[in-house]
């Protein structure tokens, strides 16, 4: 097929025509669908709200000469299938190794550096606990065993019952597939034995404090690992459920590499890895895998409304400028309240259904702030300073974690609707290792940080004063371990939930476009009874973060969303 060229005016290449799929939102699981329905031989639209492509995964140059990773900063889940089969390496993405991947600076003068050496971690923990350096291994390989056992359920859609009238012959083959999948997770389990699966659930279920304290006594070692556990929530290292987001954020995958991750926190790994030219990098090799097999992709192209017909039947979508754009298939990457409670046209809805998308969970404490420097932070404890980047300076930095009830106090002053006082901060600077992101000598520092409210009752975040009073408390917490480092800040860009919300179009800022608690995974995600990707709408599809197997850069809800697509249209055809 001709390779098609992004672009930003849409109205002479959309109107006039009526494309096999549509899709809303250029994030990458928007393109990861493009990709998939364009190989499945359909023509297909990606319609972008904004002018860049690539929703959270995305890269610009906010301040002159620096490119930051603007929301989310890490390669952390992003499926091998995905790699594999849509060949992101040929199309541009380019993996960077970096070792250690973390690093935890404490305020009496000790650290703690992790990452893929296993020597290594021995001798940073044994700093701290001998029983805890021999335990880390095991905590490691039981992390594995449960990650494997997760595999199935990523790569599939969830075996939900049928949702519409139905022949007795379709009923026994969605009864039959189902059977399938519960069979393999059956076997799954058995591979695991009763002891693990106990262990397993107990994972699930439990607050991450239970489960490190359990496995570990160093506090400072329970806090660096506690911190997958609450990222981009609002949650407490004690809430209930909070196990399994850090097994989630452990379930990477990249090369065959278990826990191949660029920036998180994550430590079940081999090897941790930067994005090349940013996380843009990604949504950008996918959307040139997407436009080799015919995507078309428009940028400025926003949509306004679904064009329903008969009540319940999807025929397109209306853009902000009036122009209508013809489909009898639509997938949304934009989050479930903005697809149904805004895209969707008045009573076009069940009012159960509506209900549910209504109350589910969009609250959010994160704001991402991206610091362009003059040169590299220098830590106090660790007195391995270098005139350049040293291996402080590689992995995640951990500022204000050092122990779990210093997160806890963290997340309860977010509670009282106020932001930390003391925030919690993930530090990453990928230009260490990317020379292609920032001047010479000079750096990008990304900030993650937590907890935030949405509406702080303290002051409001467009007032510029109250923004500048929050920046610089977190720069003023980092220059306790790096001094000086506030002195080094040429710029920063600041994205706290609301803004988020306006402008990546993230409901309340929540990065996973809804909460990942257990009563919002799997056949509960986005809501109960419909979890498959299908909607009320007949030929509307999720196919973003909001549906299984919820948020991360990891693209399965595109591709296993368009997969279904494609399965259906096997069927009418």
């Amino acid at each position: 097929m001709r390779r098609r060229s992004l672009s930003s005016a849409a109205n002479a290449t959309l109107k006039g025509r009526k494309w096999d799929a549509l899709i809303i939102g250029g994030g990458h699981n928007g393109l990861t669908a493009a990709a998939y329905l364009a190989r499945g031989g359909l023509s297909v639209a990606v319609l972008e709200r904004r002018h860049v492509i690539g929703g959270a995964a995305v890269t610009e140059e906010l301040v002159p000469g620096f490119k930051f990773s603007r929301c989310s900063y890490l390669q952390s889940l992003l499926r091998p299938s995905v790699i594999k089969e849509l060949e992101l390496p040929k199309h541009g993405l380019k993996l960077l190794k970096r070792n250690p991947s973390s690093f935890t600076p404490c305020l009496d003068g000790r650290y703690l550096l992790l990452g893929p050496d296993k020597g290594l971690n021995h001798s940073e923990i044994s700093k701290f606990s001998l029983n805890d350096a021999d335990a880390y291994p095991r905590y490691e390989n039981q992390l594995e065993n449960f990650c494997k056992f997760m595999d199935l359920v990523l790569d599939s859609s969830p075996p939900e019952s049928l949702q519409h009238k139905s022949s007795l012959n379709e009923q026994l083959k969605n009864k039959l597939q189902n059977s399938v999948f519960w069979a393999s997770c059956l076997r799954q389990a058995s591979s695991l034995g009763q002891k693990e699966m106990v262990e397993f659930m107990d994972l699930l279920l439990a607050p991450a404090s239970k489960v490190l304290n359990n496995w570990f006594e160093t506090d400072v070692l329970k806090a660096t690992l506690a911190t997958d556990a609450v990222i981009g929530s609002t949650a407490s290292v004690h809430t209930p459920g909070s196990g399994y987001v850090l097994l989630h954020h452990v379930m990477g995958e990249t090369g065959g590499d278990r826990g191949v991750w660029s920036y998180v926190s994550c430590y079940v790994d081999i090897f941790i890895l930067y994005v090349e030219g940013g996380m843009g990098s990604i949504s950008k090799a996918i959307s040139n895998a997407a436009m080799e097999a015919g995507a078309h992709i428009v940028t400025n192209s926003e949509v306004s409304q679904l064009l329903i017909e008969d009540s319940s039947t999807v025929c397109g979508v209306i853009l902000a400028d009036g122009t209508k754009v013809h489909s009898s298939i639509v997938l949304s990457n934009a989050t479930p309240y903005r697809t149904f409670m805004e895209l969707v046209p008045n009573d076009a809805l069940p009012d159960d259904f509506v209900r549910a998308i209504k109350h589910s969970d969009y609250s959010s404490a994160t704001t991402k702030i991206n610091v362009a420097v003059d040169k590299l932070p220098q830590f106090e404890c660790c007195k391995l300073n270098h005139p350049h980047a040293g291996p402080q300076h590689v992995g995640t930095i951990h500022i204000g974690s050092e122990s779990m009830e210093e997160i806890h106090s963290a997340s309860q002053d977010a509670v009282n609707g106020v932001p930390s006082r003391r925030p919690v901060i993930e530090m990453t600077i990928p230009s260490t290792l990317d020379k292609t992101i920032s001047p010479p000598g000079m750096h990008v520092i990304n900030l993650f940080v937590q907890y935030t409210p949405y509406k702080p009752l303290d002051g409001d975040w467009q007032d510029h004063e109250y923004r500048e009073s929050f920046a610089q408390k977190c720069f003023k917490l980092i220059d306790e371990y790096a001094p000086g480092f506030s002195t080094s800040v040429i710029g920063y860009d600041m994205l706290t939930p609301p803004d988020l919300e306006r402008e990546i179009g993230l409901t309340g800022g929540n990065i996973f476009h809804g909460a990942m608690g257990l009563d919002s995974l799997f056949l509960m995600r986005p809501v109960k009874g419909w979890s498959n990707y299908k909607t009320p709408l007949q030929g509307l599809y999720l196919c973003g973060s909001g549906a299984h197997p919820g948020g991360g850069v990891m693209g399965a809800p595109g591709r296993n969303a368009a997969r279904l697509v494609l399965q259906d249209l096997k069927k009418t055809t």
